[in-house]
């Protein structure tokens, strides 16, 4: 299994997960011709891609979404809520519009969505099983639930977001409606707060962490990881080897091999 963070952060996020005979988009927030010279980049045509799965649908997860499927004519999966909630639905061909269930089987792998916190109609992370792999994606998320913590427990790799430092988020220039928005429970999460959840979270001997979806303004990638790892390793966690960390950047790919 190869994972590769084409980009993350809010001027677009898409994931490609590649599981050498089966190979998945996870959201589309970035151009077309961007996704394609990237998946180039790796090796790969994007008519090869098996299927496009959406976690919801803010601007940064879907904007390349049109042109892709014109041009493409790929199966693209989100929830109904979803697709009803698209500002580009009806420019998508019918033919690439598939309704996400609670378990899509794409070639070798096994998906399963689940619900998950946050101020989009319905939104969901993804877990991904091939083999005796697990990959899991959860952006784009202001509280982890019990539930949520169980789904993306023992995986091989998590993208997890690490969206802010709230020291620079509540003394930072955003007015006080936005940082109440991305400080609520349907916001995003912060450095402190993804750094508990993998503390807290049922672990295989390894893991491979993407700390993703981060702010340009309330973040930045030295200060995201220092956080997280500061309290990994104060619970005694050893980095490198129990967990390995990556940052995730919105201008470059980011891969990792499991």
């Amino acid at each position: 299994m190869q994972v590769h963070v084409l980009a993350s952060g809010s001027t677009g996020n898409a994931i490609f997960l590649d599981f050498k005979h089966t190979k998945i988009l996870v959201d589309a927030g970035i151009s077309t011709r961007r996704i394609k010279q990237s998946l180039a980049a790796l090796g790969t045509d994007i008519e090869e891609l098996d299927g496009v799965f959406i976690t919801h649908e803010h601007r940064d997860h879907i904007s390349g979404l049109p042109t892709m499927t014109k041009k493409y004519n790929l199966p693209v999966y989100a929830s109904p809520y979803t697709w009803r909630a698209m500002y580009c639905r009806a420019v998508i061909p019918d033919i690439c519009c598939q309704n996400l269930s609670e378990k899509v089987t794409i070639g070798q792998v096994r998906v399963e969505p689940f619900s998950i916190s946050h101020d989009a109609a319905d939104p969901v992370g993804f877990r991904f099983y091939h083999g005796s792999s697990k990959c899991s994606v959860v952006t784009d998320i202001g509280f982890v639930t019990d539930a949520v913590k169980d789904a993306i427990s023992l995986s091989d790799v998590l993208v997890l977001e690490c969206n802010h430092d709230l020291d620079m988020l509540e003394n930072g220039a955003y007015p006080w409606h936005l940082k109440r928005r991305i400080k609520s429970n349907r916001g995003h999460l912060s450095n402190v707060d993804a750094a508990w959840t993998l503390a807290r979270l049922k672990r295989k001997p390894t893991m491979q962490v993407f700390l993703a979806h981060m702010s340009k303004e309330n973040n930045n990638p030295e200060l995201a990881k220092n956080t997280v790892s500061a309290i990994l390793e104060e619970q005694g966690l050893n980095l490198g080897s129990e967990i390995e960390l990556h940052i995730t950047y919105p201008d470059r790919t980011v891969s990792s091999n499991v």
